[in-house]
């Protein structure tokens, strides 16, 4: 089963083309796409917080004083975390941060995101966003003519010119087909796609 999806060129509306229900006509399934969202935002953060446990201190291996006769309370190293310079009690540590996520949820939670940008407009085919030149106005002025003041621009192959063009749009984001981030599907406004770059997508989300 398909479906028809217009594609725009000129600023108009041509010939649609052919779409897999299977990919872009699934319903939305929210609690499966908020799974793939947090797991990409979770598998992002660095952990790179750390401090030491007593163990890891440096010093601290001899008996400050003699168990007994001093006076002073028991002490048998000075890296305990009551003494200054000591260890932190519950210290924390480097971790990992990644979530368990397999390739069928994976699949199943992009089908859906698609499908749903195609059913709230979102969706844009059309050839017309390559740039000649290394040019952000060329750019700027292309997604004007589509309506897209916020935009994730999905290509089939990497295109240096269109790539070099985006760098300098803060609202505007560019990947190909083999690198889309979930998170920047559901973030921007506008997802424009090439017409290839959409049969790229069925063959990787089928």
């Amino acid at each position: 089963m398909s479906l028809k999806v217009s594609v725009i060129k000129d600023g108009a509306a041509v010939e649609p083309v052919d779409v897999s229900a299977a990919v872009f006509g699934q319903h939305f399934n929210e609690p499966l796409v908020h799974q793939l969202v947090v797991a990409y935002m979770a598998a992002g953060r660095s952990g790179t917080k750390a401090q030491k446990t007593r163990s890891e201190v440096s010093g601290g291996g001899a008996k400050p004083w003699k168990q007994k006769g001093s006076g002073r309370a028991r002490a048998g190293t000075t890296r305990s975390p009551l003494w200054r310079h000591g260890g932190v009690t519950f210290a924390a540590s480097n971790r990992s941060y990644k979530q368990k996520l397999n390739k069928k949820m994976y699949r199943a939670a992009m089908r859906s995101i698609f499908s749903e940008l195609l059913r709230q407009d979102r969706l844009i085919v059309t050839d017309d966003i390559y740039t000649s030149a290394p040019k952000t106005r060329e750019l700027s002025n292309k997604l004007k003519a589509l309506g897209a003041s916020s935009a994730l621009i999905i290509t089939d192959a990497y295109n240096v010119d269109t790539f070099l063009s985006a760098r300098n749009l803060g609202n505007v984001e560019i990947c190909t087909a083999d690198s889309i981030s979930p998170v920047s599907l559901v973030h921007f406004e506008k997802v424009i796609v090439t017409t290839q770059a959409v049969k790229n997508i069925e063959v990787k989300l089928a």
